[in-house]
């Protein structure tokens, strides 16, 4: 526990948490390192599979490759993911509670994701995290939601993401045998239908590097969306067990939030409405930012009550914004567009945030977990999805296709399968290459029974978990 004070404390500063509380939090702090180390070797597998079956690099090399552009992808994508997966918890209603009803929340998040994956790799089934982590988290929620009412699951989100998650495999697959036809028909790349034989036996140089290259996006793409899911875990046990001191950033100073917004209060001023819905909307803005402008003073990091009612403004602020922007009954100047443009995305910084040492220890945890456990999946992904063993233009296909997937999809916030993307993208370029009969069926069985029953099992799990930690926490 002291060893554990001097690592973490300096970090957190002053904790105020009574000791089996405190000893829950830390065991929270291992548990989100452990998923995500976990979430390293099982997904990331996906990214090197091509290389190392293709022979364009050894596994010895591949490896710790794909480890530090895991870690760059979480240090440098962004946050958008991970605070669409917390907007999944009812976060709200969590912060008015006890301390210990966070703690059961967070344990059955995390174990019931671990257990999972944990199983599903240990059989060898190339499994979606993003589908685990997102299950569970709609599990607890409904748990908590039995216990003590208030919104529960974000159903929206939920099918907002839950749309991204079913969509995007079979993008991968479709785009992967469109590309594949491409190559075998238009361009008739012979080359690059090569399989390997033996150790020696490499790709040409500049298909090499293409299956490097690949490679490398997939992996750094993996990072900043796969990555940030276990920041947006993190970010949940701060806000659960210390919710004045992470709900809002207190690093972004009171001016530079009273300057945005008093901009926005000036283009609000200046705009009217005569259509009864645009000026309730207007109103319902200005109405807000006095609001938050009055609380704005008595912002105070060590009082929950106080943060929380803060946040909840500032959300109201920013979500007045947006209704004003997209209202098409308030026209706006395209300079009163920039300037609300600009505030919004300063006030959603105050609630929606990491702090860089958790990036950081998300980062490195996935970097290591990268390097350790990867070969079940591996296997899977490389011998026994299709019936032959993988070509270069199946690999290089395969690849393209994830990366560009989940490259847009972080762009806009979702969470997505690389597991699943890369899966069906290799399966797709196996079809393509030579019909349906390419394709291992008990393979696909199995993998399409794990994509059916994460959800419900995850589901389940989370919520019989946060029932159980609920009677002795």
């Amino acid at each position: 526990m002291h060893l554990l004070n001097a690592i973490v404390l300096p970090f957190l500063g002053e904790v105020n948490l009574g000791g089996s509380i405190l000893i829950v939090f830390f065991i929270c702090l291992l548990a989100v390192v452990g998923f995500e180390f976990v979430n390293g070797f099982h997904d990331t597998a996906n990214a090197v599979a091509t290389v190392i079956y293709t022979k364009a690099l050894k596994p010895v090399v591949a490896i710790p490759w794909s480890g530090f552009f895991n870690f760059l992808g979480v240090f440098l994508g962004g946050v958008g993911v991970a605070m669409g997966i917390l907007k999944l918890l009812p976060l709200d209603d969590l912060m008015k509670l006890p301390v210990n009803v966070g703690a059961c929340m967070v344990l059955a998040v995390l174990l019931a994701s671990i257990v999972w994956n944990l199983g599903t790799w240990y059989l060898g089934i190339p499994c979606s995290s993003s589908h685990t982590l997102i299950g569970a988290m709609i599990g607890a929620s409904l748990a908590f939601t039995l216990y003590y009412g208030g919104i529960g699951v974000n159903w929206s989100k939920a099918g907002e993401i839950g749309t991204s998650l079913i969509i995007s495999p079979l993008i991968g697959f479709g785009a992967a045998a469109g590309l594949m036809w491409f190559i075998k028909n238009v361009l008739k790349a012979k080359a690059l239908f090569h399989i390997p034989q033996g150790e020696n036996d490499k790709p040409p140089i500049l298909v090499r590097l293409l299956l490097i290259t690949t490679c490398t996006l997939v992996s750094f793409f993996h990072g900043s969306n796969d990555g940030q899911k276990g920041v947006g875990l993190l970010m949940l046990i701060l806000i659960a067990f210390l919710p004045a001191k992470f709900a809002v950033n207190h690093s972004i100073s009171n001016d530079k939030i009273l300057l945005s917004l008093n901009k926005t209060e000036q283009v609000i001023s200046k705009n009217s409405a005569t259509d009864p819905v645009a000026k309730g909307i207007l109103l319902k803005l200005d109405s807000s930012i006095i609001k938050t402008k009055t609380m704005l003073a008595s912002n105070n990091p060590k009082d929950t009550a106080k943060t929380y009612l803060f946040r909840k403004e500032i959300k109201s602020v920013t979500k007045g914004i947006t209704e004003v922007m997209s209202s098409k009954k308030i026209i706006l100047a395209n300079e009163d567009k920039a300037v609300l443009t600009i505030a919004n995305k300063d006030l959603t910084g105050i609630t929606d945030f990491a702090p860089i040492w958790v990036i950081a220890t998300i980062s490195i945890s996935l970097g290591i977990g990268t390097m350790v456990g990867w070969k079940r999946i591996v296997v899977t992904i490389g011998e026994k999805i299709g019936n032959e063993h993988l070509n270069y233009a199946q690999g290089a296909t395969a690849e393209i296709v994830a990366a560009s997937t989940i490259g847009l999809s972080t762009w806009a916030g979702l969470p997505v399968s690389t597991t699943h993307v890369l899966s069906s993208g290799i399966a797709g370029s196996m079809v393509a290459s030579g019909g349906t009969s390419n394709l291992n069926n008990g393979t696909l069985k199995s993998i399409a029974m794990a994509w059916i029953l994460t959800l419900p099992v995850a589901i389940i799990l989370a919520f019989l978990l946060f029932m159980f930690f609920h009677l002795f926490i």
